[in-house]
């Protein structure tokens, strides 16, 4: 499977009573991100809250989405459990709603070795025929992954085929590319570093932003891949403040209230995550203004 570009993230609005999904209101934010042009969507992620949602919302979520995307463009379903069984469930159901890959992040309670982190990925993988985006981003997680370890698995897991960096240090995907020599495409998953990971070769960009800015992170995207590096740079520092903001605010709580200001009804995050302050939406609302 061929995957590049922008892969989108989408909320998970919930229901008034904050006890379900609204879907309508999801159909809502998959349409807003299939007309910014993304090229692949991913639910279930940090943006999504997957964290907080029961099993059957998560299984609500994941086949609503796949159903309302309708093969427009790839949908890669984000998974993290702490038991690889809980992995393996949620990876087969993602396979039978027809999903076209997964991002696996391994989350955890106890320290994981790398041997044992080798094996989580392998029996996912030994499961399910998707292919499969490794996903490192200790500081939600909880376990960081080392280039060598992530080349490793790529060499030795046919299913592993891209991998997302979130730690925001250029290096770890200057050492991916020498140590898989250049055959494992990363993806960034930091979102101020998008022009420094595009302009070292990053196959995309793992990102919300499209949520609050339309089409504009598939143009910076495009900018970097026509070789227009002045264009690209002078829209990245354009839209480095609203970045920032987003990701420094709390994802959930930032994108809800971006979507809100474009009449989206997005709702509030689930508790214990607060809903944005009238600071917050203030500051959204003139760093939206800025970007236009």
């Amino acid at each position: 499977m061929n995957l590049s570009g922008i892969i989108a993230y989408p909320i998970t609005p919930f229901s008034a009573d904050g006890r379900g999904i609204n879907l309508p209101v999801l159909t809502q934010s998959l349409e807003l991100l299939l007309a910014s042009g993304c090229h692949a969507i991913a639910p279930l992620g940090s943006t999504g809250e997957s964290a907080y949602l029961s099993e059957d919302e998560w299984q609500q979520v994941a086949a609503h989405t796949v159903t309302t995307v309708a093969g427009r463009v790839p949908v890669v379903i984000g998974l993290s459990e702490l038991t690889t069984e809980g992995a393996i469930g949620r990876a087969k159901f993602a396979e039978s709603i027809g999903a076209d890959a997964i991002m696996v992040i391994p989350v955890s309670y106890w320290k994981l070795t790398d041997q044992e982190i080798h094996a989580y990925y392998r029996e996912i993988a030994a499961a399910v025929s998707l292919p499969i985006m490794v996903y490192n981003n200790p500081a939600t997680s909880g376990v960081d992954m080392s280039p060598r370890l992530i080349v490793d698995m790529f060499r030795d897991i046919p299913n592993v085929q891209w991998v997302k960096e979130s730690t925001g240090d250029i290096q770890r995907m200057h050492a991916i590319a020498e140590l898989s020599a250049g055959e494992l495409p990363f993806f960034n998953g930091s979102n101020p570093l998008a022009f420094e990971a595009l302009c070292a070769g990053a196959s995309g960009w793992c990102t919300a932003a499209p949520n609050v800015l339309g089409d504009l992170p598939r143009a910076l995207y495009e900018y970097v891949y026509d070789g227009n590096l002045k264009a690209a740079r002078d829209l990245f520092y354009r839209l480095l403040p609203m970045l920032r903001y987003v990701v420094a605010g709390g994802l959930p709580k930032t994108i809800k209230a971006g979507l809100e200001l474009q009449s989206i009804a997005a709702g509030a995050p689930r508790k214990p995550l607060a809903a944005a302050s009238d600071e917050d939406i203030s500051e959204l609302r003139r760093l939206l203004a800025a970007v236009q």
